[in-house]
């Protein structure tokens, strides 16, 4: 997975602008997601690639198979066609960003 993971792409305390500034630059939208405990967003597949990073609290992220806990300013990068999910496996609410290509 490390080919997939950039840890600290982002300072920790980057701002949401701050990435959707990076991301556009790459190509990419810039959404947002705020998970309570628990949620799982799982197997999903789409025809572009992907970028999440974790603005708040932490993600367990698989991406064909492989895992990797994330926490803020890390970057995951998810090609176009891989089975991925994500999970808030941290104790409080996890807000993250998402943008496709």
């Amino acid at each position: 997975m490390s080919d997939l993971l950039t840890a600290n792409r982002f300072d920790a305390a980057a701002t949401l602008e701050t990435i959707a500034a990076d991301w556009r630059r790459r190509g990419y939208s810039c959404q947002v997601f705020v998970d309570p405990p628990g949620q799982r967003w799982e197997d999903f597949v789409h025809s572009c690639n992907e970028v999440v990073t974790v603005l708040e609290g932490r993600l367990e992220m698989e991406v064909s198979g492989e895992i990797v806990d994330m926490q803020p300013g890390d970057e995951v990068f998810i090609p176009r066609g891989a089975i991925h999910s994500v999970r808030n496996r941290h104790s409080g609410t996890s807000r993250w960003a998402f943008g496709y290509d």
